[in-house]
Parts: structure tokens; C-alpha cells; sequence
């Protein structure tokens, strides 16, 4: 029976499948990217994301069906994005709501806002019909095609990656990491760390509405329901980088630069490891259960490794 089940698998067939895993990969990575500013830099437990993302698709396929171009649509996706992060920076810091209730109210109110900005459920757009950032298309069509849509994903996100590798080594971004570092610390130092952490909220969820926005070019249409787990996926790879590529960038001389490359790295993989599983024929409808088991697996790594190197250096001793 085992050997059936291995040789009805098609190794062909996930060979094929690997280009889309990648170009979601790119896509969530630059949602990552906002979800590691806020849990690791702001140490913040943010759960916008779910709804931003959403935000941003939204806005992005309601301005394209007006008649907008696709670009000139990502930047107010990225707009779109950074209000939310303001609403619940603003919730969390003028009104004193903690901030992960904070970011939960915000994920709430966006449901609603997000139904009045597609009025409806979900809104599709052509893709034949305008020359869409991203498209499934791009990664199914001819080889030379495929090859500039990569290419043109990937210099995006090393630009992206430079841009906030500027940021936080300017005297406002490391504001934020000292923020996130030790607020008493920073406050004691002049720094305004309801500002930095306002700004670090609105800058994190642009990123993600950003990524909704592509990513809702990428499938052809935006859902309510689209952005239903992100956090657990940003999660991933973010928990993923650090797991793999911790001394790869520990010690480096641009070692922050290494570590947001790691973080795209980290949501690619975690795509490739999904298609994996769609291919072995495992159910599609437990993939956010598979999501949340990788996330656990991965988050308790760092504890086991240290836990298993205290007590072989008590035994040695």
C-alpha cells in the first residue's frame, strides 16, 4: 500500500508547481517583512495583518476596475495599509488599549470596511485586460516571459529590502528599534516612543497592504477572506529565517540587511514546503492546521536547542 501510494506521486508535477510556491514566496514575503518589524523589531503582537492585507487588495482591484494603473494602485494599497496601522497605533498608544486588543479591534473594523470598499464579497479583475503587476499568468506562460516576471520580483524586493535597510539605520528607524529594544530606556533618552511606535505600525501594515495588493493582482481578484491567517504565515517566515539563517547573520557587518533578506528567504521556503505537501496528497482543507503545526515546530526549536545545550554542558562539568 506504501509503495502504491509513492509511485502514484509525480515528481514532474512538483517541478512544475515550484515557480508558483516561489512567486507566492516573493509576494508574503514582503508581508513578512511587516510582520518582522513589529514582532521583532517593535516587539508588538500585532494582528492587523489579517485585515490589512485585505485593505490593500481591496483598493488595489476597486482602483484598477476604475481605470487606474496597476502600479500607481499598489502605492495607495500601501496607503491603504498605513491607516490601519495608524488606527491601531493610535488605539494602543492615545487610548491606552493593549496592544494586541488593540490590533484585534482594527482587524475587526476592517472586515466591515473592507466589504464596503469591494461592495461586496469579493471583486475580480481581467487579467487579460491590464498589465498587472503580478499574475499567475506570468508564471505559466512562455520561458523568457517567466524569466522577466522573476527577475522584475526580485529586484523589487531587493530594493525593498535596501529601502529599509536605510530606514532603520537612520536616527528615526533606529529610534524604533530602541523603542522596541527598551521603551523606559528610549524615553529616557528623549526619544518619542508613542510616535515610533505609531510610525513602526503604519510603516509594517503599508507593507502588508502592499503585499495584498500584488497579491490580489497575482490571483486575479480580491476577498474578504483573503488575509484569514496571514499572521501565521508571516509568523512562519520569520520564525523559519531565524531557525535557518540565525548564524548566517548573526556577526556580519550588514547583518540587519542579511536578516530582512533572510526573512523573504523564510516565507519562499515555507511556500516550496507547502507545495510539497499538496503534492504527497495530504488534505488542502488542513493546511492551516499544517501552518500552525510548522509555526510550533519551528518556534520551540530555539528553546529545545537551548535546553539540550545546558544539559550536555551539565554533564560535561
Amino acid at each position: 500500500m506504501i509503495l502504491a501510494y509513492f509511485s502514484s506521486l509525480d515528481p514532474a508535477a512538483f517541478v512544475r508547481a515550484l515557480p508558483g510556491n516561489v512567486a507566492q514566496g516573493i509576494i508574503w514575503g514582503i508581508m513578512a517583512l511587516g510582520v518582522y518589524i513589529t514582532y521583532r523589531l517593535l516587539d508588538f503582537a500585532d494582528l492587523t495583518v489579517d485585515g490589512s492585507m485585505v485593505t490593500g487588495g481591496a483598493v488595489a482591484v476597486v482602483l484598477i476596475r476604475g481605470g487606474m494603473h496597476p502600479v500607481l494602485a499598489l502605492v495607495f494599497a500601501f496607503l491603504a495599509g498605513m491607516a490601519a496601522g495608524f488606527v491601531t497605533g493610535i488605539l494602543h498608544t492615545a487610548l491606552g488599549i493593549p496592544g494586541i486588543l488593540a490590533s484585534i479591534l482594527t482587524q475587526i473594523s476592517l472586515y466591515s470596511i473592507n466589504l464596503g470598499i469591494m461592495g461586496k464579497a469579493n471583486q475580480a479583475i481581467n487579467v487579460d485586460q491590464y498589465e498587472l503587476v503580478a499574475s499567475l499568468r506570468y508564471v505559466t506562460a512562455e520561458m523568457d516571459v517567466r524569466i522577466a516576471f522573476f527577475l522584475r520580483m526580485i529586484l523589487c524586493a531587493i530594493l525593498l529590502i535596501a529601502l529599509l535597510y536605510w530606514f532603520f539605520g537612520t536616527e528615526l528607524g533606529a529610534s524604533i528599534r530602541a523603542t522596541g529594544c527598551n521603551p523606559q530606556m528610549a524615553s529616557a533618552q528623549g526619544i518619542n516612543t508613542n510616535f515610533c511606535k505609531v510610525l513602526a505600525l503604519m510603516i509594517s501594515n503599508g507593507l502588508v497592504g502592499l503585499s495584498g495588493g500584488i497579491y490580489a493582482q497575482y490571483q486575479g481578484s480580491a476577498d474578504v477572506n483573503m488575509g484569514r491567517g496571514a499572521i501565521v504565515i508571516g509568523l512562519a517566515a520569520v520564525i523559519i529565517s531565524e531557525v535557518l539563517f540565525e548564524k548566517i547573520c548573526a556577526g556580519r557587518k550588514i547583518a540587519f540587511a542579511y536578516t530582512l533578506f533572510a526573512v523573504f528567504i523564510g516565507a519562499i521556503l515555507y511556500y516550496v514546503v507547502i507545495g510539497l505537501v499538496l503534492w504527497l496528497k495530504m488534505p488542502s482543507d488542513y493546511m492551516k492546521l499544517f501552518s500552525a503545526v510548522v509555526v510550533a515546530c519551528f518556534l520551540s526549536i530555539p528553546y529545545l536547542r537551548q535546553k539540550y545545550s545546558k544539559k550536555k554542558g551539565a554533564v560535561r562539568s
